[in-house]
Formats: C-alpha cells, structure tokens, sequence
C-alpha cells in the first residue's frame, strides 16, 4: 500500500509514512508502504513495511505501558467501528485505533551512541543539542551516559536539533522536563531489552501527546527501524561501519547520489527496496522473537 484511500473515512493527514483518520471517538492509524529519507518520501515502497512497523509498535506499546500510558487501543479490525467494514482486509496488520490526544510540539530524540547528525554537530562544536561531550570520540562510539536531545517538529522540510532550553520555551519547562524524563527511561527500557537480543539500541525518536485529561501519553510509533537506529551486537565497534537493521542501507544508497535531499527524490533501485526489506523483517524478528 503507497497510499490508502478510504472514502467513507473521514482523512484528516497523510504523513510521511502514516495515513491517520478521525473517527468520532478514536483516530484511526494506516501505516503505509512508503518511506522517506532526509524527511523526503521516496517514490518507491518497501513491501509489508508498514505491517511490519505497527506489529512492533505494537509490541512496544504492550512492553512499555507500565512506564507511561499510551494512546493503543486496538488494532484487531474485527473490534473497529461499523464503518470500517468495508477496508477490513486492507487495514488488517497495518493499522491501529487510538486515542486521541492532543501531540506536543518537540520530537523527543535519545542518544546513547554518537552517530548520524549529532556526530556531525559534534565535528563541529563538541557539543550535542547544548550538551558539552568528551573530547576525541569516536563516530559510533558509545556515550558516557543516554542524552536527550529534542528536535523541532517540522510540517514540511526538516526538523532541526534544538537545545532543552529552547524546548522548555516551547512547551513548558515543567513538560519539557517530564518528557525528558520518560524519554530517557524508555530509551533505556528499550536498550537493555534488545541489549538481550543482541541488538544495539544507538538512538530513538518518541513522540507524545496530552489526553482528553490532561495527561502526557506515548503516541505515534515506538522503537521501530523508522524511528531508531539499530546495530548488531556482535559485530559493533567503535569507529567502524555498523551492522543495521533500519533504513540506513536506503540513507547510505542516497549520501552516494548527486541530490540535494528535496524532493523530488530520485529512484531507488530494487536492490536497495529488497535489502530495507529484509532489514525490517529481520528487525521485526530480533525485537520480538529475539532471533
């Protein structure tokens, strides 16, 4: 599925990857087969990602409910409302009733391994989002202890790293505080878990809203190849390319490209559609089967 098309559904926005419908009472999330890079949705999709996404976001939601609560409901279609009977073949293992809530407006980013564009922050000033690190380390290199560091939440065109002062500013300190709190405590959840299946766990992405009380819920996806970097256990160290299982085989295909990271993207090949595939798959298989 690139994009869903429900037209007895009320859609009320097409994200980069999911499709979200307002029921009345509840949202309606269709994780799609699409993918995007650099905050770029690529043409291309990457078979069953999406049913692959909300089985471990489902997952996780089930895992970490003791930490913090969150907006799943269900995402057994024979539960869902009356009008979606007719797309229930095609929302069954790609979608999920939530709760509504209201999302606050900062990406909550962890880091507990340097990589990506906080190492390239770190070339420059030494520092992660305000954060002074040590000198001299190394791309990939494990850090002293996990870092929040939380980013805009851009609409369109890229989201940009921010410092926890900034972040207060824009929603609250008292929340700011609170969000990166638990951020950090499901981060840490989530490392020392996959820590068991062999799985390195370099950074995450959380995302979390208020409820119909007033309360802060986890929302959006959890611990997924789309939102976290993940490396082999076995074969990591510092200072040398990683073995993954995200879509860092579709970003490195892209770094190698002549494009300046704005759409329109250019074409993937089906070599590289197959090996993010198989990443999630295999992704999918160490996070919950821990195989």
């Amino acid at each position: 599925m690139h994009t869903s098309d429900f037209k007895n559904l009320n859609l009320i926005k097409r994200g980069k990857v999911r499709d979200i419908y307002d029921l009345g009472q509840y949202l309606l999330f269709v994780a799609s087969d699409r993918i995007s890079a650099f905050d770029v949705v690529m043409n291309e999709i990457i078979p069953r990602k999406g049913e692959i996404l909300s089985k471990i976001s489902v997952f996780w939601f089930e895992q970490t409910k003791h930490l913090v609560k969150n907006h799943f409901i269900t995402n057994n279609v024979e539960e869902y409302p009356a009008e979606c009977r007719p797309y229930i073949s095609e929302l069954a293992n790609r979608s999920m009733l939530v709760e509504k809530c209201k999302p606050l407006e900062i990406e909550c980013i962890v880091r507990g391994y340097i990589t990506g564009s906080g190492w390239k922050e770190y070339l420059r000033t030494g520092t992660i989002c305000g954060i002074e690190l040590p000198k001299h380390l190394l791309e990939f290199q494990k850090l002293p202890t996990s870092i929040f560091t939380p980013s805009t939440k851009a609409e369109v065109g890229h989201d940009e790293n921010i410092d926890f002062n900034y972040a207060a500013k824009i929603v609250g300190l008292q929340t700011a505080e609170t969000l990166r709190n638990l951020s950090l405590e499901l981060y840490e959840f989530g490392r020392d878990y996959l820590d068991r299946n062999n799985l390195i766990l370099a950074d995450t992405k959380f995302e979390f809203g208020t409820n119909s009380k007033g309360e802060i819920v986890l929302i959006d996806e959890v611990l997924t190849p789309d939102s976290s970097r993940f490396w082999l256990k076995e074969t990591y160290a510092p200072g040398v390319f990683q073995t993954n299982f995200d879509k860092q085989i579709l970003r490195d295909y892209l770094l190698g490209l002549d494009w300046d990271k704005k759409a329109p993207p250019p074409s993937i090949p089906e070599e590289i559609v197959e090996k993010t595939r198989k990443k999630y798959e295999q992704a999918a298989e160490r996070i919950i089967n821990g195989k």
